[in-house]
């Protein structure tokens, strides 16, 4: 008998799943987890197949079914006969949960009224070389399409204390590099006492744990970074080049009707000061292609913002109208035209991250390794190293070639 997470969706679902793993251990039986996520209808889909062929490999396990898409669908999850337990994402952090016998087969509470978030801090993160340290849960925005807030609740935050407690034993653990998660981590601190923002967060990991090698944010809002987060980006080189931007459009209409807080240039005033203050600095985003009412003319604006930015690792998510939302009572794109725009996007992605990894080539750069040979570099381009690695460790490299995906070692 032994325990099994199965995670999907982002690195907060990564970082919470290590603290179940640590409830259902100490617990012991014979259970599989599914952490799920509810990010797109695919993600929801992906999770019930998976859940299917679980039951196939381990027909003896309790299969219990948490995160995002069980909080909002619970009685969807709990109609599969595959399907032992279904535990809300307030439920889920809770000991309590995993360690005393069910008396409920769902259990999935309100999550609009939870007020405060307990610091899920993992020592380890097993099949991991780096870190993830939950900052912030939930968030308070309300963007057309997105489901995340009733999956998630109200934004709340880890004290500072507390996290940078945790990042000093994982360093005592031996990790090199930890990365910032949340759901809206960019509003970060205004539930806390004086209201510290996440550039003082991010000041005050590197000015008290001193043997953090490297520090990453995950997704960020750039509408919401604050001043003392760019001078630690710009000042402090253990802070890595690299942001995921939370972009969605280049187009002013279409990101009015997401109700985003951005027009395209607070985006480009954004990456082109960010540029100036670190040169090396490399951007990602998520980006949803064929939001509903989208125009061949308002997509045509989105794919030149991409170029514009100068966008080197993109995320394209074909629009997926969630129940419930806003955006999923708009007139809708045809399907065949959303297909066909995120293909468009992702074919320049990839001439995008070509030319940045053609760049590359000549270069010295320092690579986190991972297992299989393979690592990143600072600016979390993917590696291919020679030879056998030990996983873990910050290795110097040349950088010979390319192979249009990613980078190889000399």
């Amino acid at each position: 008998m032994a325990v099994e997470i199965v995670t999907f969706g982002c690195r907060l679902n990564i970082a919470e799943s290590e603290a179940l793993r640590r409830h259902a251990e100490a617990a012991g039986g014979d259970i599989v987890i599914v952490n799920t996520c509810a990010v797109t209808a695919e993600a929801t889909r992906h999770a019930r197949q998976s859940i299917r062929r679980l039951k196939r490999e381990r027909p003896g396990a309790e299969i219990v079914v948490t995160g995002c898409a069980a909080q909002i669908e619970p009685g969807r999850f709990a109609a599969m006969p595959e399907v032992a337990r279904v535990v809300g994402n307030a439920e889920k952090m809770r000991p309590e949960t995993w360690t005393t016998p069910a008396t409920e087969r769902v259990s999935v509470s309100d999550i609009m009224a939870v007020r405060e978030t307990a610091p899920q801090m993992a020592d380890a993160f097993e099949g991991h070389t780096r870190a993830f340290v939950q900052v912030q849960n939930g968030c308070d925005h309300r963007c057309t399409f997105c489901v995340i807030p009733y999956g998630r609740g109200p934004s709340r935050s880890v004290p500072m204390g507390e996290v940078v407690d945790s990042l000093k034993r994982l360093v005592d653990n031996g990790y090199r590099e930890a990365v910032i998660t949340g759901v809206d981590i960019t509003s970060y601190g205004a539930d806390l006492p004086g209201k510290p923002t996440l550039g003082l967060l991010v000041k005050n990991i590197l000015r008290h744990v001193p043997g953090l090698a490297r520090l990453r944010l995950s997704s960020i809002d750039s509408v919401e970074a604050d001043d003392h987060l760019l001078e630690a980006i710009a000042t402090d080189a253990r802070m890595m080049p690299h942001l995921h931007l939370s972009l969605q459009s280049g187009d002013d209409l279409v990101l009015k009707r997401m109700k985003r807080r951005h027009a395209h240039a607070d985006m480009l005033k954004f990456v082109e000061t960010l540029r100036r203050l670190r040169p090396d600095m490399v951007f990602g985003a998520d980006i949803i292609a064929g939001f509903p009412t989208e125009t061949e003319e308002m997509f045509a604006r989105s794919y030149e913002a991409v170029v514009a930015y100068g966008l080197t690792h993109l995320h394209v998510f074909p629009f997926s109208p969630r129940p419930g939302t806003p955006a999923a009572r708009m007139p809708q794109v045809a399907r065949e035209i959303v297909k066909e725009r995120a293909a468009r996007l992702r074919g320049l992605g990839a001439r995008l991250l070509e030319m940045h990894l053609a760049g590359e080539v000549g270069q010295q750069r320092i690579v986190l390794t991972e297992r299989g040979s393979v690592g990143r570099t600072e600016a979390f381009t993917p590696v291919k190293l020679p030879g056998s690695t030990v996983p873990g460790q910050l290795l110097p490299v040349i950088i010979r070639a390319h192979d249009g995906r990613q980078l190889v070692a000399a």
